[in-house]
């Protein structure tokens, strides 16, 4: 039997239920979703739909109108049916799989599922979005077919961004249906599957939240503030800016304290169940309602000062006032800033003598040593608690990662030194010569084993191409160190960025110019994409901008305008190569990295794409063909078949998108803006799209692909001017723009309708390029830009209120 989830239901329509719906409508599953008729209605309105249906509405709306989308698409919301438990209970028995994500209260869910039990088909899959309670207390009562068909499916706040999906087999759950769901999971819905046991919280919460409240603990202990704490748990360690106590604050302290107190309930026999105690100064907060961002005040706040002025606070612990703070001043944070990489940072705190350093290495061992006990009641392997402190928590690195990092063997002797408990397993691992976690070996990365004693190869999905593994198997074929060319296989090769931010510099442009002449002698076709991490990660955030900055502070604008035309030249190349060449963009794909992927012959996207020509931003044009591109991805949806059709109407959608620096908040949407074209392909799960992007390729090849013909495009000419001159004065009278962005509009106007020639015109493709080049360069000329550019390369923001 062919399995397909064809309808999905979610009951619960909070933040979690809501989320998971929009995920799967984008996904494009139809959902329905369904949550409680409210006890307070009016005699008048207990007969009617809307109000029966208050509740899960206002859920839907939530989700359609968060403030970072959660939803792919607004189209997509058309996939979701709202109803509510009492009348369109019925609607389950069409649903393939019934996703359960209501409170958590054993007695709710358990009356819950046995309702269901009355109206399921035979072979519809049930699961729970518990984090805390166990299946098998859920499903007690149930019918063996259900029980066969049940497990736990545990996503993370919010669903749409994080990567992280726990599968919780159930006693009976068959492996049909485990695998099916894994499947479904990665492919389908784009997540990260780690295997977890029944265990309490399971694997990220157990370990992410035992960290968070030791790391209170310790800090309450040793007598250091908030900030402080955060200072020494952020980026410098591999951990997200928002640390541990931001990140409470974006979670909720009611929240993360319910995971905690409902662990430490659970977990009698832990020999650290006391760290799930949370400190008393939390539960006062609690109690006044200070739970974070939800309530816009938690251990931090902002506030503003009669004069706009925001000022930012933090609670004192001591006192339960909040207090304006200023940066950590700790010798380790100075000299893990100078380190060059990540496990020197974290070396550089953990091994320091300091007050920040003692701190830190406290809960740091901690931590190590609680994880390692916890194999293998909560995992039998490192790599999925590695894997779900990773994508759950947007860790760099996860614990046994972190472990090889700062050097098991020395780590060790730290931690006995200090008379700290090290696990036997750990010591027995030492002692047989095995002091990393993780070895990779011609590019095949293995992992210890506890209950070997031996080390195991990491297995990953055939659609999944990674990489580092086929650098380190020697597959580098051209390297710099801003670019490599990578041998993918069966003669594709990707063409990898790896700058700070994937930037486009010089380098790149010149090696790119040489890899596909590398190509074209030794392979069928290229693939233009890297694996960089962070979420949602960097694709290219652009062009180097202090590069061009130092040119034009020398004046060097000639040197400008080769570098433009060595660019534009790479991305031309691109389309008319003799091969084919496919993008493979992911997160920011903005300003020069949008166009490279707008002059490739496809592209494969991942579905979470922030994708635009931003270049206005800095008071610039796009010069790198992005123009150029941008007109033809409209102008060539027109059918041949179809004569006098007035581009005008094409003209004005494409200069408002480069002029106001429009850019995607997803793939979906992307699409929408005409940046992808219908033919380009849409990927959820990030660690595909390499290997997607190669099967893209292939197919093309067996094709038989030809490069397309170089034609002459049709532009407005000199109508443009007259018709954005109307637009512009009414948004400069309300000021809606600056007068210098008008002005720049009117630039991009010039350039996209193709300069000084007759409406209707065809012009020569090099005839819009050169116009780009023309005004970027003016542009650098202006003091107004260089302003711009100033404060984005000394803040990494643009100024909109710069004139």
């Amino acid at each position: 039997m062919i399995r397909r989830i064809k309808q999905a239901a979610v009951i619960g329509s909070g933040i979690m239920g809501g989320g998971i719906a929009a995920l799967l409508a984008s996904a494009g599953v139809k959902t329905l979703l369904l949550d409680i008729v409210p006890f307070d209605l009016k005699e008048e309105e207990k007969n009617k739909k809307d109000a029966r249906n208050r509740i899960v509405k206002a859920g839907l709306d939530a989700v359609l109108k968060a403030k970072q989308p959660l939803i792919m698409s607004p189209k997509d919301a058309d996939r979701i049916t709202i109803g509510n438990l009492e009348d369109d209970f019925g609607k389950l028995a069409e649903c393939d799989w019934i996703v359960e994500v209501v409170v958590e209260n054993l007695k709710i869910k358990k009356e819950l599922f046995k309702k269901i039990e009355s109206v399921r088909k035979p072979g519809a899959i049930i699961s729970s979005n518990t984090s805390g309670i166990p299946l098998k207390a859920m499903s007690e009562g149930l019918n063996q077919e259900y029980r066969q068909h049940f497990l736990g499916t545990h996503f993370f706040n919010p669903v749409r961004y994080m990567k992280l999906l726990e599968i919780i087999p159930g006693e009976e759950t068959l492996p049909e249906v485990l695998n099916f769901m894994a499947d479904f999971g990665e492919r389908i819905l784009g997540k990260g599957i780690v295997w977890a046991k029944d265990t309490p919280n399971f694997i990220g919460n157990r370990i992410g939240v035992q960290g968070i409240v030791k790391a209170m603990q310790v800090m309450l202990e040793d007598g250091l503030s908030i900030p402080e704490a955060d200072a020494l748990f952020g980026t410098a360690m591999g951990r997200p800016k928002t640390a541990m106590f931001k990140t409470s604050d974006l979670v909720g302290l009611d929240t993360m304290s319910h995971v905690a107190k409902n662990t430490y309930d659970m977990v009698p026999n832990d020999e650290q169940r006391d760290s799930f105690v949370v400190p008393q100064f939390v539960n006062k907060m609690i109690e006044k309602k200070l739970l974070g961002d939800k309530t816009k005040a938690g251990f931090y706040k902002s506030e503003l000062t009669p004069q706009w002025k925001k000022i930012k606070k933090v609670m004192d612990p001591a006192t339960l006032e909040y207090k304006e703070y200023g940066p950590a001043d700790f010798p380790c944070l100075a000299n893990a800033k100078a380190a060059k990489t990540l496990p020197d940072k974290m070396k550089a705190i953990l091994y320091g003598d300091d007050k920040g350093s003692k701190y830190a290495w406290k809960v740091v061992a901690n931590g190590l040593i609680y994880t390692a006990n916890r194999i293998p009641e909560i995992s039998d392997t490192i790599v999925e608690i590695d894997n779900a402190m990773r994508w759950g928590y947007n860790f760099e690195m996860g614990p046994f990662e972190s472990w090889d990092a700062i050097g098991l063997k020395a780590s060790v002797e730290k931690m006995e030194k200090d008379g700290m408990a090290v696990p036997e397993k750990i010591k027995k691992m030492i002692a047989a010569g095995n002091t990393t976690f993780y070895k990779t070996e011609k590019g095949r990365k293995s992992y210890y084993d506890f209950a070997t004693g031996t080390y195991k190869e990491i297995t990953v999905s055939k659609n999944i191409i990674v990489l580092e593994h086929l650098k380190g198997a020697g597959k580098i074929v051209k390297e710099n160190k801003s670019v490599s060319l990578i041998d993918i296989g069966d003669g594709v090769f990707c063409v990898e960025f790896h700058t700070r931010g994937n930037a486009l510099n010089k380098e790149i442009v010149e090696a790119m110019h040489q890899d596909f002449d590398y190509v074209e002698k030794n392979g069928v076709g290229v693939v233009i994409g890297n694996q960089a991490g962070g979420m949602p990660g960097m694709f290219s955030a652009g062009g180097d901008l202090k590069f061009m900055k130092d040119l034009a502070d020398q004046k060097k604008y000639t040197e400008i305008d080769e570098f433009l035309q060595l660019a534009q030249g790479g991305i031309q190349n691109a389309r008319y190569a003799p091969f084919p060449v496919i993008a493979a963009p992911y997160g920011m794909a903005l300003g020069g990295g949008c166009e490279v992927c707008l002059g490739a012959d496809k592209i494969v996207a991942h579905a979470d794409l922030f994708m635009g020509l931003v270049e206005v931003a800095v008071g610039l044009i796009p010069a790198g063909g992005g123009c150029l591109n941008l007109w033809k991805r409209f102008i060539n949806t027109i059918p041949g078949p179809v004569a006098d059709v007035d581009i005008a109407k094409f003209f004005i959608p494409v200069l408002m998108t480069i002029a106001r620096g429009e850019y995607s908040n997803s793939a979906a949407d992307a699409r929408e803006r005409g940046f992808l074209t219908p033919t380009d392909r849409i990927v959820f799960n990030r660690d595909y799209l390499i290997g997607e992007a190669k099967k893209e390729v292939l197919r093309m090849v067996d094709a038989g692909y030809a490069p397309p013909a170089k034609r002459k495009i049709k532009v407005v000419g000199e109508l443009a001017q007259g018709m954005i001159n109307v637009q512009l004065f009414d948004m400069l009278s309300g000021k809606y723009l600056t007068p210098y962005l008008a002005e720049l509009a009117r630039r991009i106007a010039f350039v996209i309708s193709g300069g000084n020639v007759r409406t209707g015109s065809e012009v020569d493709e090099d005839v819009i390029l050169k116009l780009e080049r023309e005004i970027f360069v003016e542009c650098w000329k202006d003091p107004r830009t260089v302003a711009r550019v100033e404060h984005m390369l000394t803040t990494g923001k643009p100024n909109p209120f710069l004139n």
